[in-house]
């Protein structure tokens, strides 16, 4: 009875520590052009680096020596269901074929290869085989230097200090990714954004028929201050049954250089006013997410018409703030 290891042709393959460089062309390794694989915690292994402790250690990340790690190895760690990279459990079948344990149910039981039932066989051998590699972030293409073991990569990537931002424009379902210069630069040339340079704004809204609410009503402004870019949002949406408007900043950079700024708004009329006072959420929290927690100014839809005077007909509110660096 052939072992395990033979089944997957593989027996002769040492244990030792393989190191993939980026590559400087092409695709990168396992990069996920389809859905992201969920985050596994690997077993326990004395060799394994404590990402959380580590994930951005300039110590930890020094490049090491140059290993060619050959395209047969790669290929037996990639699911031939989803070609996302396996990680522990990892399944086969009785002739040695394997599949990552989130597509074992998707095939009920039965293997994509040869179509034989999976049953509970783990492919320890190959699991191993990860477990001697070491792998650069995806992000190195956006400046991030660290090679990583196989079975830490995935928690790094998740906190990966150089992961690209998502575009913050919330008009519509834009997909662009990258630094925050390149995405100023893409607001500006593609999405036509106002842009302000300052740390104080005035701002006008006006929207004719104020009974009209729809998630679609919403305005964007990027300001420049402090060396920093901050988007201001401004929109109508339902909340409930009563259709409300909120406005709010987002910082366009990580939440713990966020942190270090605050800003005020304030809108009023007819000798009322309203005055909001908070810290800016970083662009990694999504749009959707920052006004559903209604983390901004909320303006109820009687009050805007209150402050906007006249038949209540028109809305016309001012907006205004400022923002400012802690000490």
């Amino acid at each position: 009875m052939p072992r395990k290891s033979e089944l997957l042709g593989y027996k002769d393959i040492p244990f030792t520590k393989f190191v993939i460089q980026p590559m400087a062309s092409g695709n990168a390794f396992f990069e996920d052009i389809r859905s992201s694989p969920e985050v596994v915690d690997p077993p326990q292994n004395e060799d394994m680096m404590d990402v959380g402790e580590h994930v951005n250690d300039p110590a930890q990340i020094a490049l090491k020596p140059n290993v060619t790690v050959s395209s047969s190895v790669r290929e037996l760690l990639e699911c031939p269901v989803c070609l996302n990279a396996m990680y522990p459990p990892i399944h086969q079948c009785s002739n040695g074929h394997t599949l990552c344990s989130g597509c074992k149910p998707r095939v009920h039981n039965r293997c994509p290869t040869c179509r034989h039932e999976l049953g509970n066989i783990r492919c320890l051998a190959l699991e191993k085989v990860a477990a001697s590699l070491e792998l650069p972030c995806k992000y190195h293409s956006f400046g991030c230097i660290g090679i990583y073991p196989y079975y830490s990569k995935l928690k790094h990537e998740a906190q990966c200090v150089f992961r690209p931002y998502n575009c913050p424009y919330a008009g519509s379902e834009c997909t662009v990714i990258g630094d925050i210069p390149y995405l100023v630069a893409h607001l500006k040339d593609d999405h036509k954004v106002d842009m302000h340079n300052g740390s104080t704004f005035n701002h006008r809204y006006v929207k004719s028929n104020p009974h009209e609410v729809e998630n679609a009503t919403w305005m964007l402004t990027v300001f420049s201050c402090f060396g920093q870019f901050f988007c201001l949002h401004f929109e109508a949406f339902q909340l409930g049954m009563a259709p409300v408007y909120i406005a709010f900043l987002r910082f366009m950079g990580d939440d713990n250089e966020a942190k270090n700024y605050s800003y005020s708004l304030e809108v009023g009329g007819n000798g009322r006013k309203m005055i909001w006072q908070g810290v800016p959420r970083s662009v990694r929290d999504s749009h959707r997410k920052v006004r559903d927690s209604f983390d901004g100014l909320i303006i109820q839809r009687n009050m805007a018409l209150f402050f906007s005077g006249g038949d209540r007909k028109e809305l016309k509110l001012r907006v205004t703030g400022r923002i400012w660096k802690e000490q």
